[in-house]
């Protein structure tokens, strides 16, 4: 096994994504908050995800505390501060990263990313489709959906779904998904917190007429676990870790 890169190998190196990652930040085409990073936290998420800040993953670790796009509709996790005002866990926490930085580690099937207030997940795919069970290619991204309560693969790597997303990719992304008035209901849910729909998604009713669900705010927790437990029981496919927000 390759011994993990310190810290240095990671950090210093010609062409850092950050300055093109954060002018597109800036000039996002949707609402998006930057928290501020921990540099502390940053530091070890880093050398536990061991990736070099040439890409927009380690980027993102390293400069932020994590995004709210939209609203705060998606999360992408950071290095946020361990208290940060907007309740947002980090990139470590939702993966079980071990307590020791740099610790050999990688994730079982895929490095949960971000999520939706719907419970939906955004993964890196850690291998091959045969030995993780999700589907695309090696660092793919792939998104659990919870309308169809299955695995999808993007078709794009983590720094090209981070640029569509900024871009505005959210809009034709969550076509059907959103119904009127959804952005007075989101922008006042902390990080770790979700809308549950009655009846959910993946029903007929919803499918039908999505305005006339009824919304409550739930852990996002206990979101992604009822996504979980509905899709062993229904489709007897246990779509495996979705993360720990």
């Amino acid at each position: 096994m390759r011994e993990p890169r310190a810290l240095s190998e990671l950090t210093e190196v010609e062409d850092p994504a950050w300055p093109r990652l954060e002018e597109e930040l800036r000039a996002a085409k949707v609402p998006v908050e930057v928290l501020d990073a921990d540099p502390g936290r940053a530091a070890a998420t880093l050398l536990t995800t061991q990736v070099t800040v040439r890409s927009y993953l380690g980027a993102f670790v390293l400069h932020t505390g994590g995004v709210l796009v939209d609203d705060g509709w998606l999360r992408v996790y950071g290095s946020p501060v361990a208290h940060n005002d907007r309740r947002l866990p980090g990139l470590a926490r939702v993966n079980g990263y071990p307590d020791e930085p740099g610790a050999a580690w990688s994730p079982a099937a895929g490095l949960v990313v971000a999520h939706d207030v719907l419970g939906g997940t955004f993964a890196i795919q850690g291998g091959t489709e045969e030995a993780t069970g999700l589907p695309g290619r090696p660092g793919e991204m792939v998104y659990f959906a919870p309308d169809s309560l299955r695995w999808e693969a993007i078709g794009a790597g983590y720094g090209a779904w981070l640029s569509w997303l900024l871009a505005g990719g959210t809009e034709e992304f969550y076509e059907g998904l959103r119904w009127p008035g959804w952005r007075d209901e989101v922008p006042g849910l902390t990080g770790g917190e979700g809308l549950s729909l009655y009846p959910p998604l993946w029903s007929a009713e919803a499918h039908q007429d999505l305005a006339a669900t009824s919304r409550a705010v739930v852990p996002l927790e206990e979101l992604l676990g009822f996504g979980r437990d509905t899709a062993v029981r229904l489709d007897g496919v246990d779509p495996g870790f979705l993360g720990t927000p």
